[in-house]
This record gives structure tokens, sequence and C-alpha cells, in this order.
């Protein structure tokens, strides 16, 4: 009986691992990937954006964000939503960590000189999925604006 109850509940080792920073890191680049292809015109100087912001968020080298960026191209390719990224990077990061990342998806938006609505669209949906606020979306707009 108290077997069957385990099972039905499962035991500690069942319970899935923590993401580790290197899963982070793709799902945060996943989220920039898909963004630069919603305008049709991915380029490569959002790849070069991205592959900076992997190098400042995550505090590597420029060879371990360009292996990120390829992981994140092929997970964006299989990607079926948003979610499985939003979720990880929810349950890893704190409200700063993630406008800081927000922020870092607005300057691939800006890396081509303009906003196109349908980035805009994305990177709203993206704000509203790491529970972030109007607020909070605009100021990472600005800050990305301010730096490009």
């Amino acid at each position: 009986m108290i077997e069957r109850l385990k099972s039905l509940f499962g035991s500690p080792e069942d319970e899935p691992t923590q993401p580790d920073s290197h899963q982070l890191a793709v799902a945060a680049t996943a989220l920039m990937v898909q963004l630069s292809r919603v305008d049709s015109s991915q380029d490569d100087e959002e790849l070069k954006i991205i592959v900076d912001c992997a190098v400042r968020a995550h505090q590597v080298t420029r060879e371990e964000a360009e292996d990120i960026l390829q992981d994140a191209l092929s997970h964006a390719d299989d990607a079926t939503s948003l979610y499985e990224f939003t979720g990880q990077i929810n349950e890893q990061l704190d409200q700063e960590g993630k406008q800081v990342l927000l922020e870092s998806i607005w300057r691939v938006a800006f890396a081509d000189g303009r906003i196109d609505k349908y980035e805009e669209h994305l990177i709203r949906r993206i704000a509203d999925l790491l529970h972030l606020n109007h607020r909070e979306f605009m100021q990472a707009r600005h800050r990305a604006e301010g730096a490009n």
C-alpha cells in the first residue's frame, strides 16, 4: 500500500532538476532569436547583438556565447511556443533579472534601426509571460533605446 502511494505521488528522486545556467542562457537567447525572426529579416547585426547580450548577461566568453546562440537557434527551430523558454526564466530569474533580459530583447529589436509592429507585439507578449508590467516594459525599452 505504501509503495503504491509513493508511486502515485513520486519520490524526491523523480523530481525534475533545476535548469543549469547554460539552459537558462539558451532559453533567454532563444527568446532573442525568436524576436530576430519575427520580421522575416534576421540579419547579422541582430545576431551580433544577441551574442553581445549573452556575453554581458551570462559572464561568458564570446566563443561560449556563440555556442549558446547555436543551441538557441536549434531550440528556437523546434519550439512550439514561448512558454517553454519563459517558464524556465520565470523559475530562475527574479524581477530585476527579467527586466534586464527584456532590455536585451529590446536591444535586438533596435539593432536594425527600427521597431517593426510585429517585433513590438512579440516583446509585449514576452513581457506578459515574464510577468513584467507596462512600466517595466517601457523602462526596458527606454534603456535599450538609449544604449543603441
